[in-house]
């Protein structure tokens, strides 16, 4: 589970090249992976909102891979000029086989990493969101339980809420509305 948020920092925005870099990445996967994760919740934001740091967690993009593709993805990947990472969890018993890839990249003179986690699982369930293959939000909000740890970001805590009322959280403004 996630540290609780200093909310002095509340109105902090991702640097758009950041979501620019992400973005272009995921177009190469895009018919292969379904999104978890804080790019999950991007897409079920209303289009064109502000990317707050506290709404959605872009510091990764978190996928679901059917293993049938995860040979075509490890392709792209080394082909874009990612690298797998070892992480701490990659020999822990699990359903879903976890794998990290990280590539660099500089914008303005500043490097950064752009860090794909990926998790080898057929059986997520998914629907279609603004053209993308993402995680059911309802699903989606039972892996921060186990895989994804930023449970408070204002999405998650909002499609709580909308989901106990059977309230469907795609476009809502509630995932970008900050806290009060």
């Amino acid at each position: 589970m996630g540290a609780p948020h200093n909310k002095k920092r509340y109105g902090e925005l991702w640097p758009d090249y950041r979501i620019t870099y992400a973005l272009t990445e995921l177009h190469f996967l895009r018919e292969l992976v379904v999104l978890s994760g804080g790019w999950a919740w991007h897409f079920l934001s209303p289009e064109g909102h502000q990317e707050f740091k506290h709404a959605h967690d872009h510091k990764d993009i978190d996928l679901f891979i059917a293993p049938q593709n995860i040979a075509e993805v490890m392709y792209i990947l080394q082909e874009r000029g990612f690298k797998k990472v070892w992480t701490r969890y990659d020999h822990l018993p699990s359903d879903e086989q976890f794998r990290r890839y990280e590539k660099t990249e500089e914008h303005a003179g500043k490097l950064f990493r752009i860090t794909i986690d990926f998790f080898v699982n057929k059986n997520v369930p998914q629907r279609i969101v603004k053209g993308w293959n993402i995680v059911e939000p309802s699903f989606l909000l039972s892996l921060y339980s186990n895989i994804h740890s930023s449970d408070k970001c204002w999405a998650v805590q909002a499609a709580l809420q909308l989901l106990k009322y059977d309230i469907d959280p795609l476009d809502r403004e509630e995932l970008i509305t900050m806290p009060r």
